[in-house]
């Protein structure tokens, strides 16, 4: 806070509002009675406005109006004496008599100056009180016939009046000692000053007060009443001056130096906003925020929290660095969808279409999806599940998300989430941070709009985690629906309800799932594709998207079923179709540059141009055996590609009852090639096997596909029945293969992955497969196709599998 001036020199001026009145000085002091000139009995009238001078008192005037300066101009040579009335109203212009105060004094001119040709400015020391008793000349300038009017002391003065002379005096000190940087002049004035009048009149022309309350002083003859008035005003002013000392002083002890700076600046927005050289840059933007705030209608906690860092914000310099921080935090408030809602549309029959139209079979996911609707019709406050879709890249996982997007009539938005390992990627980062932000959900949120999108959080099973934190767990509340309604991030720092999101993720494997979040997931498996799936697929969609991606028209370049079905076979090995559509594309591009240079009009892609173009075949797949021999069974695997049939080959020769085992195989799968050599060596008189052959005989089993690392105990049966097979010299029927884990008790336990098993079955011309028992249960699942093609066989027990695939011993052997 600053010192404001108390004590003030008073000025005077005739000039109009407009006009810059000259700035003044103390008087000298108080000329006595026998030392002052006799004041005539007429006298010239000045008119002045806006200052009123006491007897005593010496004072700078601007003289701007034309009838003054006349008065000056024909007065002055005669007598330096003139009278001066303040004017009742500031803004006449040419005041007559009535229109000056009743009272005024006669003043000495010691000094002229002429600044300008329009302005005069007077040095005047008012001698004594006078009132106008008759008007002689109002023109060119006003003169009038005056009477000097005493003041009134009291006859005898008693303590009291001595007291409150005493107690004005001692304030008058205190005060100039507090408001002026050289207060000693002043204070030796006020000390030589003995008469209480004059004492009175020179602090009340020197005190800083209105104009109006001056010339009720100065009206006032009775000099007690006056000292006793003057009083109360330097007693008032005195008290102001020592609590502006004391809060100075406090301010200036506690202040540091952000604070300084900010007072300083605030200091300079105030001159600047007076000068009209800035706008309100800060206050325009607090009204800005406050206004998009409030039109989002945040929670009642939100929106006090947001008051608080507005009030904050109006207190800051934009270009203080804090500025910033709040502004990015309030417009993050302002922009999230607090209240805003997307209407679903519910109608099943819509959605079923949407979903047929832009995905090809999968009908447990769309049966599920649509269940889904069918409880939020039903009941519409509920909280779903989350969805979990899992399965090999390319089936589509990712763009089922977009469907039922389309078919709610939701915003969607995609969070991948593959590679992230910190937490605050989910939670966001707090603000105490540089160049902290809102997590990952809050800000994809603000970018769609709406508070209930369909959010699809992608490669949910390739999140790491590091010392920075573990994003999985934080996502334990996220995907929580009895929690999620009070999610908090840590840049926001209130909550903020997800509970209206739904949430889909999305996973090639479920093994790197944490339990715990595992726990929190609905789980819909999407398997790999058929041939013929991948073939209706490519026939829908693949072929018209590429078409129309390289510019061809229909009639420029048509695909056989053939040729698509010799790139599915050929061309590609996976699950999904992806490569799939990167070999269609491959193809397109090779007839888009012969139409563009105008080589050919139309191309009917054939299987010998599909050879033409991509090259000799890239993959190779195993098929079925032509002959049976003793020793070689064909068994089945699951692949991340879709599964695979292996030939598993077994010979014996002389040696020392050792078993070497080759091919890449895993220790779960050697495990189970040793225990298929125990069970075959605890049959070996039912299989009609020398007992001493296993002592004389080293085996060897081999995968082949040496460079694929395989494992997994459901090679066990196809082992078993390698090796039963070589030592008992019958061979296996050709069109058989064989999935199944084994037991030393001989029974045949369940295995996972017999579709995509029973898919490579299909590709590979195999007739019939033998499954495990508590596997049938599976074969619902399996497409029509294959179930017509293959005979599927259970068996119990191993017995049951070696009557089933091998054929009678070859004869001579």
């Amino acid at each position: 806070m600053s010192r404001r001036l108390i004590i003030a020199v008073p000025v005077g001026t005739d000039a109009p509002p407009d006009e810059a009145p000259a700035h003044g000085a103390l008087a000298g002091g108080s000329q006595g009675a026998a030392e002052q000139p006799p004041v005539p009995e007429t006298l010239p009238i000045l008119p002045i406005r806006n200052t009123v001078l006491f007897p005593g008192t010496v004072s700078p005037l601007t003289i701007g109006r034309p009838s003054s300066r006349k008065l000056l101009e024909e007065s002055l040579p005669k007598s330096k004496i003139i009278g001066i009335f303040a004017q009742k109203d500031p803004k006449v212009d040419e005041p007559g008599p009535g229109d000056l105060h009743k009272l005024g004094v006669a003043a000495m001119v010691l000094k002229l100056f002429r600044p300008s040709e329009e302005q005069v400015v007077i040095i005047v020391q008012a001698l004594q009180r006078i009132a106008i008793r008759k008007v002689l000349l109002t023109h060119p300038f006003m003169r009038a016939e005056v009477e000097v009017v005493q003041s009134k002391y009291p006859v005898k003065p008693d303590k009291e009046f001595e007291a409150t002379v005493q107690g004005l005096r001692d304030s008058a000190l205190k005060l100039v000692e507090l408001t002026l940087e050289q207060p000693e002049p002043v204070k030796m004035l006020i000390l030589n000053l003995d008469d209480p009048g004059a004492l009175a009149d020179f602090l009340a022309g020197s005190i800083n007060i209105e104009a109006g309350q001056k010339q009720e002083l100065l009206e006032e003859l009775d000099v007690v009443k006056r000292v006793q008035a003057v009083h109360r005003i330097v007693t008032a002013q005195l008290e102001l001056a020592q609590l502006q000392q004391k809060i100075q002083k406090d301010v200036t002890s506690s202040i540091t130096e952000q604070q300084r700076k900010a007072y300083l600046r605030e200091q300079l927005r105030a001159i600047q906003k007076e000068l009209g050289e800035t706008d309100d840059v800060v206050g325009q933007q607090v009204s800005e925020l406050r206004r998009r705030i409030e039109e989002a209608q945040p929670p009642k906690t939100v929106m006090e929290q947001a008051e608080r860092e507005l009030r904050r914000l109006a207190q800051l310099h934009p270009a203080s660095p804090e500025y910033s921080v709040i502004v990015s935090y309030l417009e993050t408030i302002a922009d999230l969808p607090w209240n805003k809602l997307t209407e679903d549309n519910l109608d099943l029959d819509r959605a079923q279409k949407i979903l047929d139209r832009d995905h090809f079979n999968l009908q447990k996911v769309k049966r599920r999806l649509i269940e889904y609707l069918a409880v939020r019709k039903l009941n519409p406050s509920g909280h779903g599940p989350i969805l979990c879709l899992v399965g090999p890249p390319g089936v589509g996982k990712t763009s089922l998300g977009q469907s039922i997007a389309d078919a709610l009539g939701r915003k969607f938005v995609r969070l991948s989430l593959g590679g992230v390992h910190d937490e605050a990627e989910i939670r966001g980062h707090r603000r105490t941070y540089i160049g902290s932000m809102p997590g990952r959900i809050i800000q994809e949120i603000r970018r769609a709009g709406s508070r209930n999108p369909v959010m699809m959080l992608d490669e949910i099973d390739k999140i790491g985690s590091d010392f920075r934190g573990d994003p999985a767990s934080a996502l334990l509340e996220v995907l929580d629906p009895r929690q999620n309604n009070a999610f908090v991030d840590h840049y926001l720092d209130v909550p903020f309800d997800l509970s209206q999101v739904m949430f889909i993720c999305t996973a090639n494997v479920m093994d790197t799932v944490p339990p715990a979040l595992r726990d929190r997931l609905e789980v819909i498996e999407l398997p790999g594709y058929t041939d013929h799936e991948k073939l209706e697929i490519a026939r829908r969609y693949l072929v018209k998207r590429q078409l129309k991606e390289h510019g061809l028209k229909n009639g420029q370049c048509k695909f056989q079923t053939a040729a698509l079905v010799r790139i599915i076979r050929d061309y590609t090995r996976e699950a999904g179709v992806r490569e799939l559509e990167r070999q269609i594309a491959a193809v397109c591009r090779a007839i888009a540059a012969k139409v563009a240079k105008g080589r050919k009009t139309g191309t009917v892609v054939t299987p010998e141009l599909v050879e033409r173009l991509l090259g000799p075949p890239k993959y190779i797949h195993e098929s079925k055996l032509k002959t049976g021999r003793p020793g070689v069974v064909t068994g089945l695997a699951w692949t991340p590609t879709g599964g695979d049939i292996l030939h598993i080959e077994a010979l014996h020769y002389p040696g020392k009852g050792n078993i070497l085992l080759t091919g890449q195989i895993g220790d779960v799968m050697k495990e189970s090639a040793q225990a298929a050599l125990s069970l075959v060596k605890s049959r070996a008189r039912e299989l009609n096997i020398p007992p001493d052959v296993f002592k004389e005989t080293d085996i060897h089993v081999h995968v082949p596909a040496g460079a694929v690392p395989k494992d997994g105990p459901s090679a066990g049966v196809a082992i078993f029945t390698a090796i039963a097979s070589l030592f008992s010299n019958r061979p296996v029927r050709p069109e058989v293969a064989m999935t199944g884990e084994i037991t030393l008790r001989g029974l045949v336990l369940p295995i996972g992955g017999l579709k995509e098993k029973a898919l490579a079955a299909q590709r590979a011309g195999i007739k019939t497969v033998l499954i495990p028992k508590l596997n049938e249960k599976d074969l619902v699942e399996l497409p029509p196709e294959v179930r017509h093609q293959i005979r599927f066989k259970p068996v119990e027990t191993v017995d049951q599998v070696l009557e089933a695939a091998l054929l009678p011993a070859k004869n001579g052997q």
